[in-house]
């Protein structure tokens, strides 16, 4: 397998350019979540006339699934790709930015479809001297729940599959390193939408009024005791009112006012916990101050949990890969942010790890913001490690 690595390694680094040049045609072109058509046809005709099984439209998405069979025996193992972007105006002043007004891509799924393109054909290249069967999983809308993946679950796309691989590359860790947790490595989440419905009035006569800002403003404050005094202080917990929409007029009392925020959690005991508490308390709040509400809750996107004996095997291979574009491989902890890369997780023993796209030195501008960009080497070392990962995870054990 040795030899094979090296001659894997040889292909991924003649066509570094082309990587480049995808990950750079894509970020010029970003499409939102479950609208990603034009980036759908695009991986779509990157794999016409090439020697592998190509599924398209997998769930009721853009979703598509390439099937490379390798000549010898095996394990079928799934590797996950994303490809939709944000309702986020660049800022970047980037030569290639984006087109689409409006539209970015600020979380590096551009550089994740770009180097598993390359990467694919290049295991379609040498798909004979490969053992088992590799899935890659180009996976639309990652950004909005109820997510991609679980749209592509439904649609069959683990059917067959023992393991799935998955890479983020990240703006706030450094390149040239490659980083791991086993466990829970990113936090699940919960989001609310919420009307508080009181009585409008004059500001001049608030006793004739029941003022829906004043118990919109008890309910903020209060709802932060599920965090301090309802779950163990070991458990991360996060109670984020992102939007409180009560503007008007000076003098004039609110009818209503509408809420908006998240709910993200490590330990899934503690998912009811919070739904409960927080439903009592904005029960409470309701019978305070005689105001009625309504209130949209969702449980989306579950804590990803990497299995520990997986994350063991994939670690070792990229460690002793001697991939030169990397200087360490390191247990970066867990990540507050969600993925719904977790719904794969719970159907198979999985390993999602993480690929530094930071330039020391420069800022950092973490996810999701204007000014995001990748260091594009992150590419190269991506489908370097994944394809250690890869050949590590397909031979029989």
């Amino acid at each position: 397998m040795d030899s094979l690595k090296e001659r894997i390694f040889t292909e991924l680094d003649q066509r570094k350019d082309e990587m480049i040049a995808i990950r750079r045609h894509l970020h010029e072109y970003p499409e939102l979540s479950f609208h990603e058509t034009e980036t759908s046809q695009y991986i779509r005709d990157f794999y016409q006339g090439k020697d592998c099984k190509v599924t398209a439209n997998v769930g009721t998405g853009y979703g598509i699934i390439v099937d490379i069979q390798g000549g010898k025996p095996g394990k079928s193992l799934g590797i996950r790709a994303d490809f939709d972007a944000l309702p986020i105006e660049e800022a970047t002043g980037l030569p290639f930015a984006s087109k689409n007004p409006g539209v970015m891509h600020a979380c590096g799924h551009d550089g994740h479809t770009a180097y598993m393109l390359i990467l694919a054909d290049t295991l379609i290249k040498f798909k004979d001297e490969l053992p088992g069967m590799i899935r890659i999983i180009h996976q639309p809308a990652e950004e909005v729940p109820p997510g991609g993946s679980k749209d592509m679950i439904e649609g069959g796309c683990l059917e067959g599959i023992e393991h799935v691989l998955g890479i983020h590359v990240m703006s706030t860790m450094d390149v040239g390193k490659v980083y791991y947790h086993k466990g829970g490595i990113h936090t699940g989440r919960a989001t609310f939408k919420l009307t508080i419905t009181g009585k409008g009035g004059h500001g001049s006569a608030p006793q004739d009024a029941n003022d829906a800002i004043v118990a919109g403003a008890h309910f903020v404050t209060v709802v932060q005791t599920i965090v301090s005094r309802r779950v163990s202080p070991f458990d991360a917990v996060t109670v984020t009112i992102g939007s409180f929409d009560g503007k008007g007029s000076a003098n004039v009392i609110k009818e209503s006012v509408s809420l908006e925020g998240d709910i993200r959690l490590m330990n899934e005991d503690n998912r009811p916990i919070v739904e409960k508490q927080f439903k009592q308390i904005l029960e409470g709040i309701a019978q305070t101050f005689g105001v009625s509400y309504e209130l949209d809750y969702g449980n989306d996107y579950p804590v990803c949990m990497n299995d520990p004996e997986l994350t063991d095997k994939v670690v070792s291979a990229i460690q002793s890969a001697n991939i030169t574009e990397i200087r360490g491989v390191e247990d970066a902890g867990p990540q507050t942010a969600s993925e719904d890369f977790s719904y794969y997780a719970l159907e198979r023993p999985s390993c999602f790890f993480w690929v530094g796209a930071h330039t020391p030195g420069t800022p950092i501008y973490p996810h999701h913001n204007p000014k995001f960009t990748i260091d594009e080497k992150a590419l190269i070392i991506s489908a370097k490690s994944m394809a250690s990962a890869v050949l590590a995870c397909l031979e029989e054990v």
